[in-house]
């Protein structure tokens, strides 16, 4: 599969800084810009995570890997965007990106850019960068129940004073029907599912 982050070799020039009015959800399924692949964006503790979602061509591998035990590990559901953490005062976010076109981790920030694009960008030696835009393709994606430790259980219920009627407990209401698939979640139809409890992202943030 390609994954083309770097269409050619730039100065890093001016930077194209969004207002608050302008903030966006970085989450959500985003289609690269070739089309070739939907790479989801969910923040995992603390930190925003991307990983392939979707190929457009099924059955890819990551061969151009150098480490020469992950060359035949799929690349869906493999981490692109890794441990990107929000830069202070912008709606930006700086961590690595793994570019599967030639196997190589580069330093990166994604901005989003209105509502539906997210602009990626990776650099060599902080100065020579490439880049490009996503469109999005799925909603924002809620906080992960990876991240919910600790989280108040429900309470339990207050025991009936002495003397009180219980009321009769309702009839069993009728069957629903199966709930719609929300952003994320792993079903027939989405191999992937939440990107947090993927080993290689939950290893890493654990």
């Amino acid at each position: 599969m390609r994954l083309a982050l770097y269409t050619g070799l730039i100065l890093a020039g001016g930077c194209a800084c969004l207002t608050p009015a302008l903030a966006a959800d970085p989450t959500g399924d985003w289609r690269v810009a070739d089309g070739v692949a939907n790479i989801r964006v969910a923040q995992c503790n603390g930190s925003m995570w991307g990983a392939v979602a979707w190929e457009k061509k099924p059955g890819g591998r990551d061969e151009n890997n150098p480490d020469a035990s992950k060359k035949n590990r799929p690349t869906l559901g493999m981490a692109t965007l890794i441990d990107m953490k929000k830069k202070p005062g912008a709606e930006q976010w700086e961590g690595q990106v793994y570019n599967a076109q030639d196997g190589q981790i580069y330093s990166a920030t994604i901005t989003p850019v209105g509502t539906d694009q997210l602009e990626i960008k990776g650099c060599v030696m902080g100065f020579l960068c490439g880049g490009e835009t996503w469109t999005r393709v799925g909603p924002p994606i809620p906080l992960s129940t990876a991240n919910a430790k600790g989280a108040p259980k429900s309470p339990a219920a207050t025991p009936k004073a002495a003397g009180t009627t219980v009321a009769a407990a309702p009839a069993p209401a009728a069957p629903k029907a199966p709930a719609a698939a929300k952003p994320g979640q792993k079903g027939a139809a989405d191999p992937v599912g939440d990107i947090c409890l993927l080993p290689e992202i939950a290893g890493f943030a654990h």
